[in-house]
């Protein structure tokens, strides 16, 4: 996209930086001077380099100046011509049109001198007590009320491009992460070395004291204003919400923090156009950190690196499948396999280049890892992934791969030779596997939903359930075995004596209107089996059962390897010739969830019956965790299949 030359009010931030509380200046020291100014892409890179080789690298500056590029290369694409201190210089000397900002120190300067000036002119570190492990809370919350309270009154907070202190300091707007950050630079600014960021897939808070032990709230979160700041995070982890992780989330140090701004930088033009300039900028500081090993405890910075890697490789680097099952495997070493987006950008990757498999098959990993938690109002970023997988994404492309299926000629011997992406597409579609990652995947939905005070499911589920389900042959279908997960002893869980969930602060609770259709119809008997294990025998591969999750050996219930259901019999003991059965060839499928349990018979029949399935996933979940109150009808909220749908 060209740029074009424009007077415009750029001399109102210099004027707005310049002025401010007359307290001492915390200026920029002369070795990072020596930087400016910053020409082009290498230019900044340099300087983070810099940053990064020190013990505490400089978040106020660093992000002063991806803030202002971001500014000129995205929310104002113009060429200023009436402010000497801003000018622009080709990327490629053959290339005129490709422009990037020449960072001065005047500028940056100015604006850092305006953010040290107000924080440390707002706080007084003498009137707080110093505690033997580090910063109090009393201190904590007061920083961040500096920042809150230098925010605008009305605006709109999901905008793009206020995340950064550039946009603080000229603008007065920052987004939810930007508030948290900016805590972070100003608590930095003060020298309360022990305050660093925490973060989860979808939400920012700070940690603070000796290790980090103490967390603190400091922003808000989604559309809600409501005011936590100050309070613990630990009610939102106990009652196992995904906003929390359950305690797994990400404790930064400034190398990782300077690696959240960084992912945090938007290339987004439009809706559908990003700077070209921005996309290049935040890959080569995500090389920059991942070479230095800054991202190996960062999984979604992996995943944004990967993704850039993608669209526009750089020759001599890691692949991006290589990049993302780093991720993957970090988020197993270090977050106890508790975070979803690393699976959901592995999906991602196998969606865009159409490898149908493995892209059901990390969506049911993504499943599986969901499973584990409770779903509350606050988690709706990622019921709406979720929604959109199984309700667009999956049939679109199932219907994608079928009509490939169909395309050019009748088949035959050579269709694979002539026909590349036909013969894949045949492939897919008559491969169990795909069917047994499909049934995981609404395994763990359906899992997820059980105990949760919000249910998940409503019929837009089912009605797109019974599609992708139709699009597999009976014979397909009738190859994939299920089991029964039977659920695992509950007394480490039953520790406490009440129920986390009660008494939260929540707003109403969304239910299914459908759930007077009464329990589930039986299929087997559903409490712990007391037949003795199968003899031992060569396993076929599993699907369902978590992957890699910490998890006990638990009973397995088989059901009958050609999908049709059996009939509980008196005698629940097997005989010799059943234990010694050979265990059958295609894959298996270990269901742990009710609702999926009381489909087992109707996902492998020879005809898919529509009605009875819509019926079965959009009932009233049957599983009554202890303790747990039944939830009243009421209207379930459609607003999300309205939502407009993020790309992958």
């Amino acid at each position: 996209m060209n740029f074009i030359k424009k007077r415009i009010p750029i001399l109102q931030l210099l004027r707005r930086a310049s002025s401010g509380p007359a307290v001492d200046v915390m200026g920029l020291h002369s070795a990072q001077k020596k930087h400016f100014p910053l020409r082009g892409i290498d230019g900044v890179v340099q300087l983070f380099d810099a940053e990064l080789r020190k013990s505490e690298p400089d978040l106020a500056l660093l992000s002063l100046v991806l803030g202002f590029v971001e500014h000129f290369l995205a929310v104002n694409r113009v060429i200023p011509i009436n402010v000497p201190g801003v000018r622009f210089e080709p990327l490629e000397p053959d290339c005129p049109n490709s422009c990037f900002p020449t960072v001065e120190l005047g500028m940056i300067s100015a604006l850092y001198e305006r953010f040290t000036a107000q924080i440390r002119g707002a706080v007084d570190l003498s009137q707080y007590r110093k505690t033997a492990s580090g910063s109090s809370r009393e201190l904590v919350k007061k920083v961040s009320d500096v920042i809150w309270n230098s925010l605008s009154r009305s605006y709109f907070k999901d905008r793009a491009h206020i995340q950064s202190l550039f946009s603080l300091i000229t603008g007065t707007k920052l987004d939810s992460s930007g508030v948290a950050f900016a805590v972070v630079a100003a608590c930095q600014v003060l020298g309360l070395k022990d305050v660093h960021l925490a973060l989860s897939e979808d939400h920012a808070w700070v940690i603070f004291s000796k290790n980090g032990e103490e967390t603190a709230e400091v922003t808000w979160h989604g559309k809600g204003n409501e005011d936590r700041r100050g309070q613990t995070v630990a009610a939102g982890v106990s009652e196992k919400s995904w906003l929390y992780l359950k305690g797994s989330y990400m404790k930064c140090d400034r190398n990782m923090e300077v690696a959240f701004m960084v992912c945090a930088i938007n290339p987004s033009l439009d809706l559908h156009t990003d700077s070209s300039e921005l996309l290049r900028l935040q890959q080569k500081l995500l090389w920059l950190l991942y070479d230095r090993g800054d991202l190996d405890r960062y999984p979604m910075a992996m995943g944004t690196l990967a993704d850039l890697e993608d669209q526009d490789p750089i020759p001599g680097k890691e692949s991006p499948m290589t990049i993302h099952l780093k991720a993957v495997s970090s988020a197993q070493k270090h977050y106890n396999n508790e975070h979803i987006y690393p699976y959901m950008y592995l999906a991602g990757f196998h969606y865009r280049h159409r490898d149908v498999r493995e892209a059901l098959g990390a969506w049911a990993e993504a499943a599986q890892v969901m499973q584990e938690y409770n779903y509350f109002r606050e988690d709706e970023e990622i019921y709406k992934e979720f929604f959109d997988i199984a309700n667009d994404v999956i049939p679109t492309l199932l219907k994608e791969t079928a009509a490939a299926a169909e395309s050019p000629g009748e088949g035959g011997e050579g269709a694979d030779k002539e026909h590349p992406k036909q013969a894949a597409a045949l492939s897919a579609l008559q491969d169990p596997e795909c069917f047994a990652h499909l049934l995981s995947f609404y395994d763990g939905i359906c899992k997820w939903e059980e105990g949760s005070p919000t249910p998940v499911l409503h019929v837009g589920w089912a009605t797109y359930l019974v599609q992708s389900l139709s699009r597999f042959d009976a014979q397909v279908r009738q190859k994939v075995s299920i089991v029964i997960k039977e659920p695992e002893s509950q007394d480490d869980d039953d520790m406490s004596s009440e129920d986390p969930r009660e008494g939260r602060r929540r707003g109403p609770r969304r239910e299914s209107k459908l759930d007077e259709q009464g329990p589930f119809p039986p299929d087997g008997p559903t409490s712990p089996s007391s037949q003795p294990p199968a003899a031992a025998a060569p396993q076929p591969k599993k699907i369902g059962e978590g992957g890699g999750r910490r998890r006990s050996s638990q009973g397995l219930r088989p059901g009958d390897a050609d999908g049709k259901p059996k009939s509980p019999s008196p005698d629940s003991s097997p005989s010799p010739q059943q234990q010694a059965s050979p265990c059958p060839a295609g894959p298996v499928v270990a269901f742990q969830s009710e609702k999926m349990k009381g489909m087992k018979g109707l996902l492998c029949a020879a005809k898919v019956n529509s009605s009875a399935i819509k019926l079965q996933l959009t009932a009233q979940s049957q599983v009554q965790m202890k303790r747990q109150k039944s939830t009243p009808a009421g209207d379930y909220s459609m607003s999300f299949m309205k939502r407009q749908r993020k790309s992958l």
